[in-house]
């Protein structure tokens, strides 16, 4: 197989970034920003006077999580400290949600009703499409700072105004600050709408952290792990959000439920799934860009694919898209609650696309949701700040993979983006 590490070069770090590295070059970044499971626990109870967690069904992932943070990801002084505040940041929330709940018992009758949620491999269109469905007024999405900092629960009165949204908002735009090719892959931001990985993080059955930093230790535990306790998180979370900000219908998204779904079923039996389908060799080789940018932003360790072969291999991702075929074949995920979006469509005719997406799924779309989409389409350019580039590999690796993926293509009617004589 080849080695995709092969085809990402690590760009210059800006100026700022490099000139705080240099200097710190000497220091031991272990000891000046501690990772270690129980320092973080005690600095979460300390900051907030909290102590009950919940169930204890975090604290395995945690503990892991935070030791391949620590012994294995090679952060740089500055990567440590954004990871750290996040882990901090995680553990108060996950304080706060459970007093919360103590206080206010009555948050457990709230009820999601039936959820639309897209999901498909990274990079083939989940993103453009949650954008362009959330112009409906019938959906409300998590926006990224309210599942970062969802107590106290957002209020309906000050939702637009509150000021935990400049708080995210600083903090996520970082990103593209120490990391600049970063803008060109993802747009951030405190309202941007939040993936379902960000909402339910707090359970540390996530691939949220270990997307941003090389995690190997936890990325293979998480590729075997139970993810019944994180659903059942996120529906806690989101029953947090609506309580006192009522949402008619979530809309939510994330690559990584394609990897669980008779699990989200189990949690969400009335949800209506919506797939993304793009050409897996040109999604693959570009979230391995994306993956090799977000850890070259916190780490000093070489990007090497094969460490994270769970994720990102071909072999794995044909893998995960013929057990989305098994499971709606065998009827563990029921195939009439199912939608298909290609990706192709979307780029060609989003309006269009978007249109028969609503008629197939059954969803009501008004005259004033049309408007909105249409507005947001108008305003938004493919390549809104600077394009995404990204190699595939040489001839013989296109043909290996493109057999890898025939059974998945032609059963969604996948279109070739990748031509070899194109090469």
């Amino acid at each position: 197989m080849t080695d995709q590490s092969a085809f990402w070069q690590a760009p210059d770090r800006p100026e700022w970034l490099a000139k705080i590295l240099d200097e710190c070059r000497y220091m031991d970044p272990a000891a000046i920003v501690p990772l270690d499971a129980e320092n973080l626990i005690q600095t979460a109870i300390a900051r907030t006077g909290l102590t009950d967690f919940g169930t204890d069904d975090w604290r395995e992932p945690f503990e892991i999580l935070t030791r391949s943070l620590d012994r294995e990801a090679e952060l740089h002084v500055f990567g440590r400290i954004m990871t750290r505040n996040e882990l901090v940041n995680l553990l108060e929330a996950r304080l706060r949600v459970e007093e919360t709940y103590r206080l206010h018992p009555e948050i457990e009758d709230e009820v999601i009703d039936a959820p639309v949620i897209i999901t498909g491999l990274g990079r083939s269109g989940t993103s453009i499409l949650f954008e362009l469905l959330s112009q409906d007024e019938q959906f409300g999405v998590p926006s990224s700072w309210e599942a970062m900092l969802p107590c106290p629960p957002p209020e309906a009165a000050t939702y637009r105004t509150d000021p935990r949204a400049e708080v995210a908002h600083q903090l996520l735009t970082q990103w593209g600050r120490a990391a600049p090719p970063w803008q060109a892959m993802h747009e951030s931001g405190g309202w941007i709408p939040a993936e379902c990985a960000a909402v339910y993080e707090a359970s540390f059955r996530s691939d949220n952290m270990p997307s941003k930093a090389p995690a190997g230790e936890y990325s293979m535990w998480l590729a075997t792990a139970d993810m019944t306790p994180a659903m059942e998180y996120h529906a806690r979370v989101l029953k947090l959000l609506q309580w006192r900000n009522p949402r008619r219908h979530w809309l939510l998204k994330a690559p990584s439920h394609l990897g669980y779904l008779p699990t989200l079923f189990k949690v969400f039996p009335d949800a209506r799934l919506i797939v993304t389908h793009r050409d897996p060799i040109k999604a693959n080789a570009s979230i391995t860009n994306m993956l090799a940018t977000l850890y070259w932003m916190r780490s000093t360790k070489p990007f090497n694919v094969q460490e994270f072969e769970a994720l990102m291999t071909p072999d794995a991702v044909a893998m995960r898209l013929n057990r989305l075929i098994d499971w709606m074949d065998a009827g563990e995920v029921p195939a009439a609650q199912v939608f298909a979006s290609r990706y192709a469509d979307l780029v060609d005719d989003p309006e269009r696309a978007i249109v028969s997406l609503y008629d197939r799924a059954g969803l009501t779309l008004d005259s004033q949701a049309l408007a909105n989409i249409r507005g947001y389409i108008a305003h938004k350019p493919r390549h809104k700040f600077r394009v995404h580039r990204y190699d595939l590999g040489g001839e013989a690796e296109i043909t290996r993979q493109r057999a890898l993926f025939r059974r998945y293509q032609e059963r969604f009617d996948v279109p070739d983006e990748v031509v070899v004589d194109a090469v």
